[in-house]
């Protein structure tokens, strides 16, 4: 392009070269040999005026009176009727420029000049112009390099954009040149960075959060397969499948919830559900990993409640309280349902240390844990519950009290204020 570029500059700076050149060229000589004409024809009236003026007052004419009168190096002749031929100066040879006059007494002035001198003067003009032509195509090779550069380097800078976007790395790069064209491709670019990051991100979130959010319950799925292989009892060996195939429905809605999720945080699909179940259900599927570490869980409060939200959303959100307290709480852990306002509260807690003074609220941020996990779970337990209306609150940091709040359905307040 470059090249381009230049070559393009240079043929319309010739083009005009030739054009001008060539007319001015032709003016100037023009100019240079009517100037020369002229020249010849004024000293040839000059001297007919003075051969005429002393032929009326009966004076000589001599050569040597009339010599002053012309250009050296031109050549006149005067022819008196009567009187020998005046000849000043040496004829030129070659071409010549002549001027030719007649007296009123009958004489005959002739000038001639060389006509060298004109080709001389015309190739003087002729240098002039061809060294302003050359100066005119150093300007332009200069200018058209510039331009060149001026045009070509946004472009390569911007190649090279696009080449690191393809290549993974999506960081606006926010260079502008000073060409709209150029810049309205640099904002364009500019844009898709920040989505390719957005999406990235969130593809990032998403494998993150669904390997964290699945470990668990694939674990316990497991789990109750190997005892569907090592029991012969039928009646043992349908409960334990169809507990298997709740937690496998849970798992396929907790997937498609964290997909939802991934694609835009906001979106919900709440419905109307009995919270009583989804506690008693997650209470069954976390009784065997507790009983295997020595501890118990346990259930109050109120019950019969109707929350609105999405159960596998609000399972996952209990299933992320429950492991906590199991993995970092101690002695047994404790699930309430209570009323407050116009909305359900499940608070999840256990006799622990609680959480460090220095986490508190912050807790909730990904990364952030204080003892060496992921710190992942809280933070899409908070997701899956505002994804539906929801949210997820630390009440107490000792001991720890976790409190997911619901709407309720319809009129279910038991009139106490909020918490």
């Amino acid at each position: 392009m470059r090249r381009r570029l230049i070559n393009s500059t240079l043929a319309v700076v010739l083009v005009v070269i030739a054009v001008f050149g060539i007319s001015l060229v032709i003016v100037e000589t023009r100019t240079i040999e009517n100037s020369a004409q002229e020249s010849v024809q004024s000293e040839a009236v000059r001297l007919e005026s003075i051969v005429d003026s002393r032929l009326v007052g009966g004076e000589r004419v001599e050569s040597g009176i009339l010599s002053e009168q012309i250009t050296p190096q031109r050549y006149a002749r005067i022819e008196i009727p009567g009187r020998p031929v005046i000849e000043i100066g040496t004829r030129p040879k070659g071409g010549l420029i002549t001027a030719e006059l007649k007296g009123g007494q009958g004489e005959t002035v002739r000038v001639e000049a060389s006509r060298s001198t004109v080709s001389r003067e015309v190739g003087r003009t002729l240098l002039v112009i061809l060294a302003v032509a050359l100066l005119a195509v150093v300007a332009a090779v200069f200018l058209a390099v510039r331009q060149a550069n001026r045009l070509t380097a946004p472009l390569i800078d911007l190649a090279e954009t696009a080449e690191r976007l393809g290549s993974g790395d999506p960081r606006p790069r926010h260079r502008r040149y000073g060409v709209p064209e150029l810049d309205r491709v640099a904002d364009v670019l500019d844009s898709s960075a920040e989505r390719i990051a957005r999406m990235l991100t969130a593809e990032r979130r998403l494998a993150a959060d669904a390997s964290h959010q699945l470990r668990t319950p694939l674990t316990a799925l497991s789990m109750r397969l190997e005892e569907i292989t090592l029991t012969d009892d039928p009646d043992t060996v349908k409960e334990e499948a169809t507990i298997a195939l709740t937690q496998v429905e849970r798992l396929t809605d907790v997937v498609q919830r964290l997909l939802t999720n991934s694609r835009d945080p906001k979106a919900g699909s709440a419905v109307t559900f009995d919270l009583d179940e989804v506690v008693k259900q997650q209470i069954e599927e976390w009784r065997p990993a507790s009983r295997s570490e020595g501890r118990a869980i346990v259930r109050s409060g109120k019950q019969g409640l109707r929350a609105v939200g999405t159960p596998g959303a609000v399972s996952q959100v209990l299933a992320t309280l429950i492991e906590n307290s199991l993995m970092h709480g101690d002695g047994t852990v404790a699930l309430r349902t209570r009323v407050t306002g116009t909305q359900a509260v499940v608070e999840v807690t256990d006799e622990g240390p609680g959480v460090p003074p220095d986490l508190g609220a912050r807790v909730f941020e990904r990364t952030v844990s204080g003892r060496n996990s992921t710190g992942l779970g809280l933070a899409v337990a908070r997701d899956l519950a505002e994804a539906d209306g929801g949210r997820l609150e630390l009440l107490q940091a000792n001991p720890p009290v976790f409190a997911l709040f619901l709407s309720l359905e319809g009129d279910q307040t038991d009139g106490a204020g909020p918490a």
